[in-house]
């Protein structure tokens, strides 16, 4: 945004300084007599005319060169930091299960959870999110991707069933870490979200929980349902081993609370600096005072003008 000024606006009042010092400080001198004298007034009346225009301008453009115009741009470099997100969801049988939401107990776990993970990917604007659905087998629905809008028709698109109905949880992150694995981003984050207990992984644990504990990738777990219905203390160390929490959620406004607060923690870094460019215009002004000066005083002292 580009905005014009002066720097030392109060210089400006000298204009009104000469203007009342022409109209009130006359010059005097001793009347002298000359014959002809409606001819030299008639003949000095253009120079007169003339000489007064140079004057002012260069009074008035060296008034302002003193004030120092200036223009003034200001940028704004805003530098986000975004973070690769891989959204870990569970797709087994078990999830069909109702009565999740209050509000709707007709929607099954899976259809709440949805829900709430198009919301969250609604909130990560400067962010990549892919994605991993599991149960049987573990696969990449999406892409590490910027496009929110393909992603929430994506995460629309899961199915029940689609996958298996078994719970197949080191696997899924297996697939969720080497997604990670090209990523460049300083901040790498999944977040895995189960209502099961795993028992159709190939991986075992131990090698599961290695690669977690070696890998620069933070891990949030979250597990869905009554205490019986997750192995808590196998999320919660598989959330130790990432450096990430574990969460539990009862309901439909206990998961979206946690997904706000995973939100919160892992809010996109903003550098917003604000550079100030000025650009001095007081040598424009300046160079018509001076040549306006030069100008009054060749006329003045020529002859014949």
């Amino acid at each position: 945004m580009s905005q014009f000024s002066f720097e030392y606006p109060l210089f400006l009042a000298l204009i009104l300084l000469f203007y009342i010092c022409a109209k009130w400080c006359r010059e005097r001198s001793r009347a002298i007599f000359f014959p002809h004298v409606e001819t030299l007034i008639a003949k000095t009346a253009k120079k007169s005319s003339l000489l007064s225009w140079l004057k002012w301008i260069g009074i008035v453009s060296a008034v302002i060169a003193l004030s120092s115009p200036v223009i003034t741009k200001s940028y704004s470099n805003s530098k986000k930091e975004g973070r690769d997100i891989v959204l870990v969801l569970d797709a087994s049988g078990s999830m069909r299960q109702q009565g999740f939401d209050p509000n709707d107990i007709f929607k099954s776990k899976f259809d709440v959870v949805k829900e709430v993970v198009a919301d969250f990917i609604k909130k990560r604007k400067n962010d990549r999110i892919g994605m991993v659905t599991f149960a049987d087998v573990a696969f990449i629905a999406s892409p590490l991707t910027f496009e929110k809008e393909f992603l929430t028709n994506i995460t629309k698109m899961q199915k029940l069933g689609m996958a298996g109905k078994r719970t197949a949880i080191n696997d899924a992150l297996v697939q969720a870490y080497n997604l990670m694995s090209k990523s460049k981003a300083k901040s790498k984050i999944v977040i895995l979200l189960t209502d099961g207990i795993d028992n159709m992984s190939k991986i075992p644990f131990a090698d599961v929980k290695s690669m977690i504990e070696k890998r620069n990738v933070k891990l949030y777990t979250i597990g869905i349902g009554g205490p019986g219905d997750y192995d808590g203390r196998y999320l919660q160390t598989l959330a130790q081993a990432g450096k990430g929490e574990a969460y539990g959620a009862r309901n439909a406004e206990a998961l979206n609370q946690i997904y706000n607060e995973i939100d919160k923690l892992e809010a996109s870094k903003l550098n917003d600096k604000k550079v100030v460019e000025h650009t001095y215009l007081y040598i424009y002004p300046l160079f018509l005072a001076v040549l306006s000066l030069l100008l009054f005083v060749y006329f003045r002292n020529s002859k014949g003008v």
